[in-house]
């Protein structure tokens, strides 16, 4: 028995959100008392409060924090099997692929072209994501498919496949300490400032970055190290050197596409994926 109807937990949502009724009232359009009434009746039906409500603050209960996080996956699932049953009846579909700026280690051109010989091709608009959420526009629909990098993106909810494996750099000022090594461990590196990504918990103490590109500079100017795949910072940038750090886990770029995606265009697109990949590996 379904005890939270769809509209009923993107009300939630909204709410849990912005944690504030007002505004989650203004976002959905509806009228604030009648929001109000509707989170109620969850918590009635659930028998659990998913809030504490003051008159200065709204706050999630544990319940709350629960719901929440299961609550986004679950609308993110109903919109993609809405977009998934369109695109499966749709004779002229084609697939979205959202990648990286420069994070495709040079596989994309190889693996366009070895699709683009299948006789059940479609066409491949390219998408581009940020540094942290190329995953959520597999999870939410917007992307059919998406290259990332593991371990450091999250691959919840997704399939996926490794196309290419590389050792990790530390990428340095060329007048660091460490810049004539041939090779680095980890130890070497423990208290040096490392940068922190925006919209990623957690990080170094350096400055807050959103990209490559601003990393690279703020390396040059000395403010920063990092710690990334090679494949990243390939072509090496004019002020900085890269040296392998030895005992870094080795990085994967994977191609990943919902779990539950069973369509035969992205699986003729993994497949030629997997292909031209194969032959860029023999081919070294």
């Amino acid at each position: 028995m379904i005890e939270v109807e769809a509209r009923e937990l993107a009300y939630f949502v909204a709410v849990a959100e912005e944690l504030h009724f007002g505004r989650a009232a203004v976002r959905l359009s509806i009228a604030q008392p009648a929001l109000s009434k509707a989170i109620r009746r969850v918590e009635e039906r659930l028998g659990v409060q998913l809030f504490v409500r003051s008159s200065r603050r709204v706050s999630l209960t544990a319940a709350g924090e629960a719901l929440l996080y299961h609550g986004r996956h679950a609308l993110n699932a109903m919109s993609v099997a809405v977009q998934q049953a369109r695109q499966a009846g749709d004779a002229d579909a084609h697939l979205r692929l959202v990648i990286k700026p420069g994070g495709d280690a040079n596989l994309l051109s190889g693996i366009l072209t070895a699709y683009a010989q299948l006789p059940d091709a479609r066409r491949v608009d390219i998408l581009f994501g940020g540094t942290t959420d190329r995953a959520d526009y597999v999870r939410d629909g917007r992307a059919d498919l998406a290259l990332l990098y593991a371990p450091f993106d999250d691959l919840t909810g997704l399939a996926y496949e490794a196309l290419h494996v590389e050792d990790r750099v530390a990428i340095l000022p060329a007048d660091h300490r460490l810049a004539a090594r041939e090779e680095v461990r980890l130890a070497d590196l423990e208290h040096e400032t490392m940068p922190r990504w925006k919209g990623v918990p957690g990080g170094g103490t350096g400055p807050e970055l959103v990209d490559v590109p601003q990393m690279i500079q703020m390396i040059v100017l000395g403010r920063t190290i990092a710690v990334l795949p090679r494949s990243l910072v390939e072509p090496v940038p004019p002020g900085i050197v890269c040296v392998p750090v030895g005992d870094a886990p080795a990085s994967r770029i994977v191609l990943a596409w919902a779990e539950l995606d069973r369509r035969p265009l992205v699986a003729s697109f993994v497949a030629a994926a997997l292909a031209a990949a194969g032959e860029r590996r023999q081919a070294r």
